[in-house]
């Protein structure tokens, strides 16, 4: 069954403009090709797609190094935001981008929302 790459990219679009303080989200394969994007004009999709899947690598390496268990989330927080990675089933992998003001119990919770949409169309 083919992936609907184009309805992947209208959720994640919905998803930036519909929540408050995303600036960004992208889908991408574990190994690092994008499956849909709606990012930021000077961000590149596929090297986005590529440091994505190196971070959560990276990731699930240090869960196993330091006896984490599988890792569920990888947040990153500098002083212009937020980044957050999150596994979408085994498939796939969310990448969202968040300004600084960004409440993030909220931010975690429509991660969440979006999640569930992005699975139904990934199944």
């Amino acid at each position: 069954m083919a992936i609907n790459t184009e309805k992947l990219g209208m959720i994640l679009q919905n998803f930036v403009t519909a929540t408050n303080d995303v600036q960004g989200a992208a889908l991408v394969t574990p190994d690092g090709l994008p499956l849909g994007a709606s990012l930021p004009g000077a961000m590149d999709e596929e090297r986005v797609s590529a440091m994505s899947a190196s971070m959560l690598s990276l990731g699930e390496r240090i869960g196993l190094e330091l006896a984490r268990g599988s890792v569920d989330r990888i947040f990153v927080e500098g002083n212009k935001g937020f980044g957050v990675l999150t596994g979408c089933g085994e498939d796939a992998v969310l990448l969202v981008l968040a300004s600084e003001t960004a409440k993030q119990g909220l931010l975690m919770l429509e991660i969440k929302r979006v999640l569930a949409e992005l699975k139904l169309v990934l199944a």
